[in-house]
């Protein structure tokens, strides 16, 4: 949960204001961690929240109870395959290197048109601020283009990051054709 009490706080507060919109929550399936306050949160105000959760998490007894519905899979990359398969857009909080892992994942098949869906950061208390700067030095080394980083939608306000991600659209034209890759 780290050690700041406000990165709790805002995953249950965004897991509420899904519900209110009536967004079902598609997520890793755990009651531990940041994850697990965004479900409760979201089940607090009644929203439908669907976990999908690899098998050999699910036996360390870490799945939540209160979901709407509770899929189980064999792997990691079968997680992130359906989660990116039902979800609509993609809101990373404050993590570590799984969260890290999937945001530049997400990111990636954006790059490669394997998706057309809005990328958010929830940058609580400037939590992503380095990473930001990343990017940014991504840019000035001309490794990344600056289209690309239009694709991260970013914001220390829930309510304005949910503006951003309904009104997105892809900001460049990609060489990809759209088809599967792998």
């Amino acid at each position: 949960m780290g050690n700041d009490p406000v990165y709790g706080q805002t995953a249950f507060e965004l897991g509420g204001i899904l519900a209110e919109y009536e967004i079902e929550l598609i997520y890793g399936g755990a009651q531990v961690g940041l994850m697990g306050k965004v479900a409760d949160g979201a089940i607090s105000k009644n929203g439908k929240v669907t976990g999908i959760i690899p098998d050999f998490l699910k036996t360390k007894e870490i799945e939540h109870n209160g979901l709407s519905e509770l899929i189980l899979v064999q792997t990691m990359h079968e997680r992130k395959a359906l989660m990116q398969e039902k979800s609509d857009a993609f809101i990373a909080l404050p993590g570590g290197f799984g969260t890290m892992e999937e945001l530049f994942e997400i990111l990636t098949w954006g790059q490669l048109d394997l998706h057309r869906k809005p990328i958010g950061i929830l940058n609580v208390n400037g939590y992503y601020d380095a990473l930001i700067a990343l990017v940014e030095s991504m840019i000035s080394a001309g490794l990344l283009k600056d289209e690309y980083k239009k694709m991260l939608l970013i914001s220390d306000s829930i309510e304005d990051l949910l503006s951003q991600m309904n009104l997105y659209e892809v900001p460049f034209t990609t060489k990809w054709d759209g088809s599967k890759v792998f």
